[in-house]
């Protein structure tokens, strides 16, 4: 049934907990994630793989081998048959010892920070060859981009390696051989290997985005006029989980662009503000304003509620009850697009997207898409109003998962402490915010749809009030 309204409600946001068991990812679940890029590879015709990362684009590079490059690049080379070879710098060589991941590694001191020793590694077309790569093949190479019919003038020879590793594995492939781009066998959001995960995979984000969400939940609790930017960021409590993107805060008339990171810039009261924080695995957002109610905004926005807030949060809701297995990535952007299509809600990126390791995997939600959302995937609600108005916009980015019966079973079963939050998190949106799930979707956030417009009235968010 459609939602017929949706309000301000005064709420208590319930306490979620923080985990106390970190879920990792078994070496065992690396080596069958590299059988299963291989008899993909085998079935595009591809004889090898180079997998491409630096500390930017590490997912691709972990997901197959639980290693993720920190100061410098690397290059997991596949080969049927063979031990994977993991190429890493100075600093990569002991960290590549305790990854322990399913390769062995090899030290290419090219990869290493400028300057520092390169008197001990052959050459790179030396050491692919003895990788197991020779003239003639047809590699697959994957960085972190794969390219889609609207990126003109590209096609499946189009890489995002670094030069000096894509012309010359080129040269040692030669005239009969080809290097491609294979991304899309990782990343493509219809049967990417990466786009389905398992249970220990999603627990791992579910582990991620609790405490990525409850930065935020501190912040909203916390914060107050006259504090820094600085300030209000060091409530977030960031502990050390390596970022998947940069911190942002900020407020005032740096806040309409989003992404800036704090600075000592004082917030006052009744500043627009925003703010988002993401380790790998998760990232979560919010934006409104630093008042108490209405009466604290520009005289000419002081419908900032009626006008942007509501139908966004109602917007939100049709994304949340439509969501499932089955559901399209096209009736996702319709249920939104049909809310606040309107032009004066500026929403132009998808309405959601699959996350990973990335913040941002691919998306699956598109005008159009015909792409069926199945269980195991990892999905962010990312609707973002850019309004470029004085009303400024108002966000939830929240992470959730999608597990059929069988899945929330093992989710439940290996790891109820998780569960546990997930089922109160269920119950607090059903409850108290009247958005009605299906039973395949797993809340991830500590502040799960909660969307306070004034975040000095900290126990007043939107809700359902009527249908």
């Amino acid at each position: 049934m459609p939602v017929a309204s949706v309000g301000l409600k005064s709420m208590s946001l319930p306490e979620f907990g923080e985990p106390t068991i970190m879920p990792l990812v078994a070496r065992t679940t690396h080596e069958k994630r590299i059988e299963a890029l291989m008899a993909a590879g085998a079935r595009a015709g591809l004889d090898a793989f180079a997998v491409y990362g630096d500390r930017e684009h590490a997912a691709n590079v972990a997901y197959l081998s639980g290693y993720d490059p920190r100061f410098e690049e690397t290059l997991l080379v596949i080969v049927p048959g063979r031990q994977p070879w993991l190429l890493v710098g100075n600093e990569g060589w002991g960290y590549a010892e305790l990854c322990d991941g399913p390769y062995e590694r090899v030290l290419y001191q090219t990869f290493s920070l400028p300057a520092q020793p390169r008197d001990r590694s052959d050459a790179l077309s030396d050491i692919l060859a003895d990788c197991g790569l020779k003239p003639g093949q047809r590699i697959g190479a994957i960085g972190w981009k794969p390219f889609g019919a609207g990126d003109a003038g590209f096609n499946e020879t189009t890489l995002d390696l670094p030069s000096f590793i894509a012309d010359t594995l080129r040269t040692l492939v030669g005239d009969k051989g080809a290097v491609v781009n294979a991304a899309n066998l990782l990343m493509n959001p219809t049967d990417g290997l990466r786009a389905i995960n398992e249970a220990d995979q999603l627990a791992a984000f579910e582990f991620a985005a609790t405490f990525t969400s409850q930065g935020l939940r501190n912040v909203l609790q916390g914060i107050e006029p006259g504090m820094t930017e600085l300030q209000a960021a060091r409530l977030m409590g960031m502990n050390g989980l390596p970022h998947g993107c940069h911190p942002m805060l900020s407020a005032g008339k740096r806040a309409a662009y989003g992404l800036p990171s704090p600075r000592l810039d004082v917030i006052k009261r009744g500043d627009p503000i925003t703010m988002a924080y993401g380790i790998q695995g998760a990232l979560n957002a919010r934006a409104g304003f630093l008042a108490e109610d209405t009466s604290e905004l520009a005289p000419g926005i002081r419908d900032y509620v009626e006008r942007l807030v509501a139908p966004y949060f109602a917007a939100v809701v049709d994304w949340y009850e439509a969501i499932g297995i089955g559901t399209t990535g096209g009736t996702l952007w319709k249920a939104v697009h049909d809310r606040i299509g309107d032009p004066f809600f500026g929403v132009s990126l998808n309405p959601g997207h699959l996350v990973h390791i990335d913040e941002w995997m691919h998306s699956p939600v598109f005008s159009g898409s015909d792409i069926e959302l199945r269980s195991g995937m990892a999905l962010q609600v990312d609707i973002i109003p850019a309004t470029g108005s004085d009303y400024f916009t108002t966000n939830i980015e929240d992470g959730i998962a999608l597990a059929d019966e069988r899945l929330r079973e093992e989710i439940a079963a290996r790891y109820p402490e998780a569960w546990s939050r997930i089922e109160a998190r269920r119950g607090f949106m059903k409850d108290v915010l009247g958005i009605r799930l299906k039973p395949e979707v797993l809340p991830f956030s500590n502040i799960p749809a909660f969307l306070p417009p004034f975040w000095l009235s900290r126990n007043t968010a939107m809700a359902v009030i009527g249908r």
